[in-house]
C-alpha cells in the first residue's frame, strides 16, 4: 500500500451469492532479464560527509485524515465457546494456548537497523516492512521492504558475513549478512548519499518455495523513478526471482513484468497508466501465479484486481521467456456497485499448497484464490470513497485449465462464487501500553521530539538532533495502524480453500477491538465449511497469515498488541474440524517496547499521523511443522543509550538512536524506528 491514490477505503455489499464468469485472458511473453544473487551489489560508503541526508522516500502515503473511521456496530459472540469450533460469529475472550501446538524453535529475523544499514547505509528509513517469508530444503527465506536473508532452521543467517565490508559512519556495521533487496534485483542502491542519486524504488516483497519444482520465488513491486530527483514515471513492473537451484543462496532467474498499463478504465474515469500494488503470489501443480491491485496514476479511484498465471514449469527451467495469461477482474462480481451491475475483485489473494502433491488436478488443473468485498475499491471503484465499509460475504475464484499454461496454446477460464459469511468491518487502530500519553524513555524518539532541556552537540533540547526547525512538542504514543478488511494469506490444503481478514470486534461484548475473522470453504460445493472469529478482551489481533498440513491442521500468525501488551507476535491453531484454537504469544516473541517509528508522530509526517504497521505476515509448511513470521518490537532501547554521544556527556554509538554502545553495534534499532520480525517453527 504506497501512494495517495492507493489510499484504502472499504464500504457495503450486500448483494446475493452468486457465479460469475466471463474475465478473457490475454496472453504473452516474460522474458528474463538477467540473474541476481543475494550479495550486496557496489556502494559508496555512506558517513559524517554524505551530501544527502533525506531519510525518506518521497512517496505520498494515504492520508490519515482521509481514513475511514472504525465500524460504528457491534460483532459479538452470541453462540460459542471460547476459543472452540464455531461456524459464524465468535468474539468472546479466545483462550490462551498452552502446550498445543507444539513450539520447535523461533529467532528474530530481519529489523529496522538491518534495513537501514544495509549496503553501506545507502538505505531509506522504511515502514512497514511487509513481511515476505518461505521455507524448504533446509532453508528459511526473509524479505522485507527493503532487505533479505537467508537462514537454517537454527536461525543463523547463511549468507557470506558481510560486516568489514558494511562501512557506516567510519565503522563496519553488522546487519547479520542481510542484502538489501536493490543489490538482489541488480539495482543500484535506493539513494546514493554521496551523490543524490536514487535507485529503483522496491516494495511489497512475497516469498513462496515450490516442493514439486524445489525452486523459491521471491517478487517484488518495483517503480522506476528519475535518478536525480526520485520522482516516479509512473513505469513499473513485478520483478520475479527464481532460485535456479533448491539452495537460495546461490543464483536466481530475474523475469520482469511490465503493469504499467494493465487496468481498466471503470466508468471513464480511471484512465492508465496504473499502478501494480499489493502483489502477492501462490502456485498450483501447473502455475505460478501473482496478483495485483490496480490504482490509476492520474487520480483517486480503483481500476481492478489483476490476476497473472505463468507457467510454473519453464520459470523452474530458467526458461528465457515464459507463458504469461493476465486476466483484468473488473466487472466480474454480480454485485451492485457505482461500476454498474458487477463489481471488480480487490486483493483477489492466491492460494499456496503444501507439499510437492496436494494440488487440485480437476477441470485440467486448478488454482484457487480468495477476496472480500467491502471495499470501496469494488464497491466504489471510480470514486475510491462512498461505502460504509462493511461486508457480509466473502469471493471464491477458481481458474481452471491451468495445465494449458505449459502449452503453445494457452487456455485458463476464471469464475467466481460469492458466499454467505458473518459480518466483517473496518476495525479500530491497535491499542498499545501508553497509548495517548507522552513517550517516556523507553520511547526515546518520540520522547526526544518532545524534549526542550536535554544537552546536545547540536544545542539545548533532543529535538535539534533531528530537526531543523522547532517542531511542537505534543507528541504521543500512537495507536498502530490496524489493517482494512483485505483478505490476507490463503492456503489451498485437505481439500479445503483457507483464509483470514482483519475485522472489527467486540469481545466478551465489551470494547470495540482490531480482531480476524477466518473462513474455511469447500470449493468444490462453493460453501463455507467452519467460520468464525478471534479476539480477545484488551487485545489487539491484526495481520493473519494462514498455513495448512494436507491432514488439516493448522497455525495462523499474527500481531497481537493490547492495553498491557507491547506489539507481539502471537499465533493460534486451526484445524478443518475444530476451528480455530487457542492463542497465544510466541515463545520469544513478546514485545518489549511501544511502536517508535517515524509514521507515529505528527512532526515526522503530519497531523494526524498514521502509524504503519504490517501490511501483512507470512506462513510456511515443510514436512509436518509449519513456519510463521510476523512484524513485533523484539529489542528495548532507552532514552540515555538512544542519544549516546549526541548528548552532552554521553558516550556510544556515532550513529544516533542506534543503542549500538562503543562497540558501533549491532544496533537495537536506529534513530527513526523499532520494528522487529519474528520466526518460528511449530508442529501442529
Amino acid at each position: 500500500m504506497l501512494l495517495a491514490v492507493l489510499a484504502v477505503v472499504v464500504g457495503a455489499l450486500t448483494a446475493s451469492a452468486g457465479t460469475a464468469t466471463g474475465a478473457s485472458a490475454s496472453g504473452s511473453l516474460v522474458p528474463r532479464v538477467g540473474t541476481g544473487s543475494p550479495q550486496t551489489g557496489a556502494f559508496t560508503p555512506s558517513g559524517e560527509g554524505d551530501v544527502f541526508d533525506e531519510e525518506f522516500f518521497e512517496e505520498e502515503d494515504a492520508d490519515a485524515a482521509d481514513e475511514p473511521d472504525p465500524y460504528a456496530g457491534s460483532i459479538v459472540d452470541r453462540s460459542l465457546s471460547a476459543g472452540g469450533a464455531s461456524v459464524g460469529i465468535a468474539t468472546t475472550t479466545g483462550k490462551k494456548a498452552k502446550s498445543n501446538p507444539t513450539f520447535n524453535v523461533g529467532f528474530e529475523g530481519l529489523n529496522f537497523y538491518q534495513q537501514r544499514y544495509a549496503r553501506g547505509g545507502n538505505q531509506f528509513s522504511v515502514e512497514p516492512p511487509d513481511q515476505g517469508m518461505c521455507a524448504g530444503n533446509g532453508y528459511i527465506v526473509e524479505a522485507v521492504n527493503d532487505v533479505l536473508n537467508v537462514y537454517d532452521t537454527a536461525g543463523h543467517s547463511v549468507l557470506p558475513d558481510n560486516t568489514a565490508t558494511n562501512i557506516v559512519s567510519g565503522f563496519p556495521r553488522n546487519v547479520n549478512h542481510a542484502v538489501d533487496l536493490n543489490s538482489f534485483y541488480g539495482y543500484p542502491p535506493a539513494i546514493n548519499r554521496s551523490t543524490g542519486a536514487r535507485g529503483q524504488f522496491v516494495t511489497d516483497p512475497s516469498c513462496l518455495y515450490d516442493a514439486a519444482t524445489q525452486r523459491f520465488f521471491v517478487v517484488v513491486l518495483t517503480l522506476e523513478v528519475v535518478p536525480t530527483s526520485g520522482a516516479f514515471t509512473t513505469v513499473n513492473h513485478l520483478d520475479i526471482a527464481v532460485s535456479r537451484t533448491s539452495n537460495p543462496t546461490g543464483l536466481w532467474n530475474i523475469y520482469r513484468l511490465d503493469v504499467t498499463n494493465d487496468g481498466t478504465n471503470i466508468g471513464g474515469t480511471n484512465p492508465g497508466p496504473y499502478l501494480g500494488d499489493y502483489p502477492h503470489i501462490g502456485a498450483d501443480a501447473n502455475g505460478f501465479y501473482i496478483t495485483t491491485n490496480a490504482y490509476p496514476w492520474c487520480c483517486n479511484g480503483f481500476s481492478g484486481a489483476q490476476i497473472y498465471a505463468l507457467s510454473k514449469a519453464q520459470l523452474a527451467a530458467g526458461a528465457a521467456s515464459v507463458s504469461m495469461q493476465h486476466l483484468d477482474t473488473s466487472g466480474m462480481v454480480n454485485a451492485p456497485s457505482d461500476a454498474g451491475p458487477t463489481q471488480p475483485g480487490f486483493t483477489v489473494w492466491p492460494a499456496q499448497s503444501p507439499g510437492a502433491d496436494t494440488f487440485n488436478t480437476d477441470n485440467g488443473g486448478t488454482e484457487f484464490f480468495l477476496s472480500s468485498n467491502a471495499a470501496d475499491e469494488a464497491t466504489h471503484p471510480k470514486a475510491g470513497t462512498g461505502g460504509d465499509y462493511v461486508g457480509h460475504k466473502i469471493v471464491l475464484w477458481t481458474l481452471t485449465n491451468t495445465s494449458s499454461l505449459n502449452s503453445g496454446t494457452p487456455a485458463v477460464s476464471l469464475s467466481n462464487k460469492l458466499l454467505d459469511v458473518g459480518t466483517y468491518a473496518i476495525p479500530p487502530k491497535q491499542q498499545q501500553p501508553g497509548s495517548g500519553t507522552a513517550p517516556g524513555l523507553n520511547t526515546p524518539q518520540g520522547h526526544c521530539i518532545n524534549d526542550t532541556t536535554t544537552l546536545t552537540i547540536a544545542g539545548v533540547g533532543c529535538w535539534r538532533l533531528l530537526f531543523a526547525a522547532e517542531p511542537a512538542h505534543n507528541e504521543v504514543i500512537s495507536r498502530p495502524d490496524s489493517n482494512d478488511t483485505r483478505m490476507q494469506q490463503v492456503w489451498y490444503a485437505n481439500g479445503k480453500v483457507w483464509g483470514a481478514l482483519d475485522t472489527a470486534i467486540n469481545p466478551d461484548g465489551g470494547a470495540q477491538r482490531a480482531g480476524i475473522a477466518w473462513y474455511i470453504v469447500n470449493p468444490n460445493a462453493g460453501k463455507i465449511v467452519l467460520s468464525g472469529y478471534l479476539g480477545a478482551t484488551g487485545h489487539d489481533f491484526t495481520y493473519p497469515a494462514v498455513a495448512v498440513l494436507p491432514n488439516g491442521r493448522g497455525i495462523m500468525a499474527f500481531t497481537d498488541t493490547g492495553n498491557s501488551t507491547f506489539p507481539s507476535a502471537a499465533y493460534a491453531s486451526i484445524d478443518a474440524k475444530a476451528g480455530i484454537g487457542e492463542w497465544n504469544d510466541v515463545p520469544g516473541g513478546a514485545g518489549v517496547a511501544p511502536d517508535d517509528g517515524f509514521t507515529s508522530y505528527k512532526s515526522q509526517v503530519g497531523n494526524p499521523p498514521r502509524t504503519r504497521w504490517g501490511d501483512y505476515g507470512a506462513a510456511a509448511v515443510v514436512g509436518n511443522s509449519i513456519w510463521i513470521a510476523s512484524e513485533y518490537i523484539g529489542q528495548q532501547c532507552d532514552y540515555t543509550p538512544w542519544g549516546g554521544p549526541f548528548f552532552v556527556g554521553g558516550t556510544g554509538d556515532n550513529l544516533l538512536g542506534t543503542c549500538g554502545g562503543a562497540s558501533h553495534g549491532p544496533g537495537a534499532r536506529a534513530a527513526l524506528g523499532n520494528w522487529s520480525t519474528f520466526i518460528s517453527k511449530f508442529t501442529p
